[in-house]
């Protein structure tokens, strides 16, 4: 069926019982498309109104929505650009959505890249508090950083390294952590056929190996009160139902927590692992053949003790950061008076660090905060990840382009536009989008009194 490893279609069939045929025929169906709007930025509601796309709610993720995945190409459109939503698998929305960060948390995404997840979490902190969002492959973490500058978070950590690395700086630190576990894949062989090769190649037992290690390094940085979520885009027992056991059984102060239970969740199965505890019913399954999606697993653990609150963390301001005179020339000119804190400098950048203490030495760290820009030579750059942390209104020159015009276009192709009437005085604009009643952050260009040099970051151009 569909060139599926009969193996598997054993197992899945061995697994659903009378629900076989329904998840067989679910396989030849085409598949859902989701976007999730950033709630950071713009309220759902809102973007939903004005949405050039034709969207339905998704039921159970607030901020998503089908779109039309045949019809409608979201990514080449500049709200695309300015962060406005992240294109995302419907089922993969729900690890992040349930595990219900609130703004001033310190939030641990484990196994972060490409960055979906991680950018659901950073928007619902708000900017207070601190992600820290890691993926130990440097190539993906490359990806990862990309989708958090994009999204404009300013509080996120993104590192680069080994989860037991993370644990010996971490100890009870984080109030929530998100594990969205390497897996066979299962859920996403409808979407992928190629990922069925991986399973052929290392099997579910490979797999769970692998999350049982990752999974006993993560708990210890969880902070008593504190919650873990675990998930897998997998519906293999052993990774799935046996993982959660592993934890509980390693570590009598965890419990299975409740999760919310919407409409076609199927409940997790204790009778499929050996000894499994009968709370593992408490976790959620998605499956296609129940669900307009590919499939997940998720299982919300809780640790126990009473949940100390985060204080506001402000160190004392960095001297080098102070007598940088291009930087405080800059600040002066475009920024409100007080508007950005506890600032940092690595070589010649500047970060704002989050409102949290972080122990970062001697972690490969590939951005310890917001990156501002860079100062070298007597004169400060800002940065692209600057510009979609900024709310246009906060600086002090804007340009704001119409999204369905050609000017917008030209500019994230890195082109030069034409000065727009009324613009004068050489130094750097904020070159935004307009979305409604509001306008949103593109980047950056450089007015010289004739032109508008686009300093749009090349990496990351319309092609």
């Amino acid at each position: 069926m569909n060139g599926l490893p009969d193996a598997y279609l054993a197992q899945m069939k061995d697994l659903l019982g009378d629900d076989y045929p329904a998840y067989l025929a679910s396989l030849a169906e085409e598949r859902r498309f989701g976007l999730r709007t950033n709630d950071g930025k713009m309220a759902s509601e809102a973007f939903a109104a004005l949405s050039p796309f034709s969207l339905t709610r998704i039921p159970w993720v607030p901020n998503g929505f089908f779109y039309d995945g045949k019809a409608e190409r979201p990514a080449r459109h500049p709200y695309y650009y300015a962060g406005l939503y992240y294109l995302q698998e419907p089922s993969a929305m729900t690890p992040a959505a349930l595990l219900d960060v609130q703004p001033g948390e310190r939030v641990l995404d484990l196994c972060a890249a490409p960055g979906g997840k991680s950018t659901q979490l950073g928007a619902a902190l708000r900017g207070r508090g601190v992600l820290v969002t890691n993926d130990v492959s440097n190539s993906r973490a490359k990806a990862l950083l990309k989708n958090i500058e994009l999204f404009g978070i300013r509080n996120a950590v993104v590192t680069s390294d080994r989860p037991d690395r993370l644990a010996e700086r971490f100890a009870g630190y984080f109030d929530k952590i998100l594990i969205d576990a390497p897996c066979s894949g299962e859920g996403m062989f409808r979407k992928d056929a190629a990922v069925s090769k991986a399973w052929e190649e290392h099997g579910n037992a490979w797999y769970a190996a692998l999350q049982k290690e990752i999974v006993t390094q993560a708990v210890p940085m969880l902070k008593p009160g504190g919650k873990l979520l675990y998930s897998t885009c997998t519906f293999s027992p052993l990774e799935d139902e046996g993982t959660v056991q592993e934890m509980l059984d390693a570590f009598p102060d965890l419990h299975v927590a409740d999760l919310p239970r919407y409409e076609g969740f199927a409940p997790g199965m204790p009778e499929r692992v050996p000894h499994g505890d009968p709370s593992l019913a408490k976790c959620v399954r998605i499956f296609p053949h129940r669900m307009p999606g590919e499939g997940h697993f998720i299982a919300l653990l809780e640790k126990e003790g009473e949940l100390a609150p985060n204080p506001p963390y402000e160190p004392a301001p960095d001297k080098s950061v102070l007598k940088d005179e291009p930087f405080a020339a800059f600040v002066k000119q475009y920024l409100p008076e007080g508007y950005l804190a506890r600032l940092t400098r690595h070589g010649e950048r500047i970060l704002m660090r989050p409102d949290q203490p972080l122990a970062l030495s001697g972690l490969r760290v590939m951005r310890g905060g917001w990156l501002i820009g860079e100062s070298a030579k007597n004169r400060f750059e800002p940065s692209q990840a600057f510009a979609m942390g900024l709310r246009a209104e906060d600086f002090s020159r804007t340009v704001v382009l119409e999204p369905d015009g050609d000017e917008v276009i030209r500019y994230l192709k890195g082109e030069t536009i034409p000065v727009p009437d009324g613009t004068s005085g050489k130094g750097y604009v904020l070159v935004c989008v307009r979305a409604g009643e509001e306008a949103f952050p593109l980047g950056f260009a450089k007015y010289n009194g004739a032109m508008l040099k686009n300093l749009y970051l090349s990496g990351w151009r319309w092609m």
